[in-house]
């Protein structure tokens, strides 16, 4: 059988996700394993980290085993992923050696690489962790490239726990305003995780040009099809609080303008009034919501929101640390690897 890793919520189907849910609600309740009694995670950190880096690691000791935390940006060599690549810049090491020296160390390696903003054609393809994935022997896990698969199982372990099962209500994935354009990697995640389990999703965005990759759009609409729900893209901010059960808040950079942000301006300013709060959360239904931090109060979300009982953001925060558990523990216990 093929070894399994966890790169994309997409490669896994609902009642795989929901089995690594209840696991990680087992874990809330008390639940012991020691699933990497004597393994060791490598945790390779391309990007800064407070929650991810945190949970990943405590995770690994609370199974029985050790992380190794490596600072990819500055306490190892530069790392060249390109195939072919002729190394005469800055890149001292290729993730062909890398991937497989590491592999003859550790039972996991987990990856945290975002975009370089330059190139979206090339970036689209997760160019690190696909090679990571190409040439280690080992599980990989992906701690956020252009998807964060480990946030969207906290956001969906909160949700289950506030509205129980999730499929048939109403989903907003909201654009919020912030100073200069982020990574669509949580967006990403929570447009897969919503549709995935059946919610009607909309997007709400202040223009057409903050459409995520197409990839995960069609990939959405997939699930839609498969699982039932809806998927909605709007700019009108009434219709898309209405009746909403729950509001996921994330700011990202529009992808025409990636690379090139200041043409992005006139676009970003259209949005400057998509600040969640109490009077846009008076049009639901008494709903939750959450983002996935670190967030600017005030200016994605209003102090009277985050501090109110609806946020879930920090319940969520704290359930990365069980469902990386039930990740790492599915992947170190397969048995030479499952399917995908």
């Amino acid at each position: 059988m093929i070894m399994r890793n966890f790169l994309s919520t997409a490669d896994w189907t609902r009642s795989e996700l929901q089995a690594l849910l209840d696991r990680a609600s087992a874990f809330k309740s008390g639940a012991v394993s020691r699933a990497l009694e004597g393994k060791t995670i490598a945790l390779v950190f391309f990007n800064p980290s407070l929650r991810t880096r945190s949970s990943f690691d405590i995770g690994a000791h609370q199974l029985g085993g050790h992380a190794i935390v490596l600072d990819a940006k500055g306490a190892t060599w530069p790392m060249e992923f390109a195939p072919g690549a002729v190394m005469d810049g800055d890149e001292e090491e290729h993730v062909k050696e890398a991937a497989r020296v590491l592999s003859s160390y550790v039972d996991l390696i987990a990856i945290r690489c975002f975009p370089a903003f330059k190139n979206w054609q090339t970036e689209r393809e997760d160019p690190m962790i696909t090679a990571f994935a190409e040439h280690a022997t080992v599980p990989i896990i992906n701690m956020e490239t252009i998807v964060h698969p480990c946030q969207e199982l906290a956001m969906m372990l909160a949700l289950q726990a506030h509205l129980g099962d999730v499929a048939g209500k109403e989903f907003l994935l909201t654009w919020v305003p912030h100073p200069k354009p982020l990574n669509t990697a949580v967006a990403n995640s929570a447009l897969l995780m919503a549709t995935k389990f059946g919610m009607n999703v909309r997007m709400l965005i202040p223009d057409e040009v903050y459409r995520l990759d197409e990839r995960y759009m069609s990939a959405a609409e997939g699930f839609v099809a498969d699982g039932g729900g809806s998927l909605t893209v709007t700019t009108d901010v009434e219709a898309a609080y209405s009746g909403a059960d729950a509001v996921y808040a994330k700011s990202w950079g529009a992808l025409p303008f990636f690379g090139n942000w200041d043409e992005e301006a006139p676009f970003r300013a259209k949005g400057a009034d998509f600040m969640i709060t109490p009077e846009k959360m008076a049009l639901t239904n008494n709903a939750v919501v959450s983002h996935c931090l670190p967030m600017r109060r005030n200016v994605k979300i209003a102090d009277a929101v985050v501090d109110s009982p609806a946020f879930l953001g920090i319940e969520e925060a704290s359930n990365r640390l069980p469902v990386q558990k039930a990740v790492m523990e599915a992947l170190a216990t397969q048995s030479t690897g499952g399917a995908g």
